[in-house]
């Protein structure tokens, strides 16, 4: 490769990164924090088209700067369209979705977005909240983040804010059945046994494990159920 070479990858790196940087102040904030997966899949396009500009220099650097600047345009111009339009802003970004109401998660809304328990489970965890009885809503963003509403209950003042100090749980709320199959290492975890977990079960008038959409052990002993 001869100084000619060398000298063309240079310039041509420098534009595409001034280029870039201007592209993405064009695009705004919105696109830059991936709010939405349209966002997100048009972010990481970009970047990889850029990438390749400039690892994979070609004589037609030309007509790659111009298909970029073009996909900006385009991303630029459904965001206007978006911000006019309604329904073209539930097609490109979604729309949110309630997957617990008053405490009961909604299987069918679970299908819809392709959301499991387990998954679900791991993104109430991240709110600091180890029971879905404590939930009032949860609703699945477009952004693929969970929002939730707790119930009064559980709301306002904490407890150190007037110096009460309880005992701490005897059980870490933890779920033992998901989509009618029982979870052994769980129930394990929590020291209950099988012939505990029936007996609740038939409190509950429920012949058998795979009656049960979902059932959690609470911090107090006791077993929160949802029935298919």
């Amino acid at each position: 490769m001869n100084d000619i070479s060398y000298l063309r990858i240079a310039i041509e790196t420098v534009l595409t990164f001034f280029v870039l940087l201007t592209l993405t102040r064009f695009l705004g904030k919105k696109q830059l924090s991936h709010l939405t997966f349209f966002n997100y899949v048009t972010g990481i396009t970009i970047g990889s088209m850029a990438a390749n500009m400039v690892v994979l220099s070609t004589n037609d650097y030309t007509k790659d700067l111009l298909s970029l600047i073009i996909w900006c345009l385009l991303t630029t111009i459904l965001g206007y369209i978006s911000l006019k339009s309604g329904k073209i802003r539930v097609i490109l970004d979604g729309q949110p979705t309630i997957i617990i109401k008053h405490g009961e998660i909604d299987r069918k809304a679970l299908k819809r977005t392709g959301v499991n328990i387990d998954d679900l489970t791991m993104m109430i965890r991240q709110y600091q909240t180890f029971s879905i009885t404590e939930i009032d809503y949860a609703i699945l963003e477009p952004n693929g983040r969970l929002s939730i509403l707790k119930k009064p209950e559980y709301q306002g003042t904490q407890k150190r804010d007037l110096n009460i100090y309880p005992s701490p749980p005897a059980y870490l709320p933890i779920e033992i059945i998901t989509d009618g199959k029982l979870l052994p290492k769980n129930l394990l975890e929590v020291g209950k046994s099988r012939d505990w977990l029936n007996k609740e079960l038939r409190k509950a008038n429920i012949k058998g494990v795979e009656e049960v959409f979902y059932a959690e052990v609470q911090s107090d002993g006791s077993l929160f159920i949802q029935k298919f």
